[in-house]
């Protein structure tokens, strides 16, 4: 014999071939609770209410178990070694859906229709909840904030760098220009304080290099710009440390990413590294979004001004959008970047559709193998094309060189 196991928003209900309720296991009266336990029949855990439906089912001469719910049905064939079949919609399904309010009246789950519309709504309400919390705990949202903080505080660094650089130069301007690097600026400002202090010897002990010790050190002693007060100096230091505190939280964020991106998307960040890895996870919405897109979408990511200004005018499309901070793209000659930016946007696809369905590590491999593309792109198209004669891309263009063209046969 067979019968049809159903979950319903009361309890899981037992049907046979005529489509009969012959069993049930019904929720508690709690809406949290059984919010719960139906969510975790629904991804396939079995409860124990259910263990033994499943089991008196069996004493009771049913052979085979008929499931809408193929985890479920997995789940018990695994654990209870019984024969199970998936059918959706099943007639028993049908008939239950069409009838629930029967259905919870005749297991005394309730009382009547306005009841079980009470409750209908109160687990509903528990059941969105729970998958609004699940969405949440997403470990690819977390790198997403991640990326973007990241990002932030890239942006404070800048802007306050750009003060302290205007500020600081007011006392010893042409230190701007010999130190590039802000994180080693600000150090030697809050280690050296005066331009007096900027001696060779004192500057080789901060890590500088010999030859640029010696040619800061006689501009210090030239230097056209005004005295510093100690209060002055203080304040400039403060600021200072708090961007040298600023860039230890960089670096410390940039390692946690790390790690999150090697946990949540390692081939991922095998193709494009963490930091770029997690950029594209935060553009898409997701992993899962970022893995559902085509190569194509992907090449583009971050240039749908562009893409859209090319299909309403005409113009060229872009070739490549966020991936352009990849070093293989702004390291290769113009004329390679397409090419390239297909291959690498190809591998990138692969790779995000097995970090979030897959669950392997074959990140090695299509690294590999776009090293491999991207050296027959380098060997076959070492050279730029020739230059061709472009034709008119829009309508205005096509109009202007007709236009062009009666006024010389005239």
């Amino acid at each position: 014999m067979k019968a049809t196991i159903l979950e319903c928003t009361f309890g899981v209900l037992a049907f046979n071939e005529e489509n009969e309720l012959v069993d049930k296991a019904l929720f508690p009266k709690k809406a949290q609770l059984a919010a719960n336990t139906l969510a975790g029949i629904e991804s396939g855990k079995m409860p124990d209410d259910v263990v033994s439906l499943i089991k008196r089912l069996q004493k009771d001469g049913y052979e085979i178990l008929i499931f809408e719910n193929a985890n479920l049905a997995k789940e018990t064939q695994a654990k209870l070694s019984v024969n199970v079949e998936v059918l959706k919609p099943s007639p028993a399904g049908e008939q239950m859906r069409s009838r629930i309010e029967h259905f919870a009246i005749e297991t005394e789950f309730v009382k009547d229709g306005a009841e079980l519309s009470v409750w209908t709504h109160n687990i509903t309400m528990e059941l969105a909840k729970l998958r609004v919390r699940g969405a949440i705990e997403k470990r690819d949202l977390v790198v997403g904030q991640a990326i973007q903080t990241l990002d932030d505080l890239d942006r404070t660094i800048n802007s306050l760098m750009s003060r302290i650089r205007e500020w600081y130069g007011v006392h010893f301007p042409e230190l701007d220009r010999l130190i590039e690097k802000h994180e080693t600026y600000v150090r030697l400002i809050v280690s050296l304080g005066e331009r007096d202090n900027f001696t060779a010897e004192r500057l080789k002990d901060e890590g500088i290099p010999e030859a640029k010790s010696e040619g800061i050190a006689k501009t210090a002693e030239k230097s056209m710009g005004a005295d510093v007060s100690e209060t002055d100096l203080k304040e400039i230091q403060a600021l200072c440390k708090a961007i040298l505190t600023l860039y230890d939280s960089r670096k410390s964020l940039e390692n946690y990413l790390d790690n999150t991106m090697e946990e949540v998307a390692p081939n991922t960040k095998a193709i494009v590294g963490s930091l770029l890895g997690a950029r594209l996870i935060a553009i898409s919405g997701g992993l899962s979004n970022l893995a559902r897109k085509p190569a194509s979408t992907i090449q583009v990511l971050g240039a749908e001004k562009a893409l859209f200004r090319s299909l309403k005018t005409g113009t060229r499309p872009p070739k490549h959008g966020m991936i352009f901070q990849h070093t293989l793209l702004h390291d290769a000659k113009r004329w390679q970047r397409g090419k390239i930016a297909r291959a690498l946007a190809g591998k990138l696809a692969i790779a995000a559709r097995v970090d979030a369905f897959g669950q392997r590590n074959i990140g090695n491999q299509l690294k590999a193998g776009l090293d491999k593309r991207i050296d027959e792109i380098y060997e076959k198209y070492a050279e730029p094309p020739p230059i061709q004669d472009t034709k008119p891309t829009s309508e205005r263009d096509k109009r202007e060189k007709n236009r062009r063209k009666h006024r010389r046969e005239r």
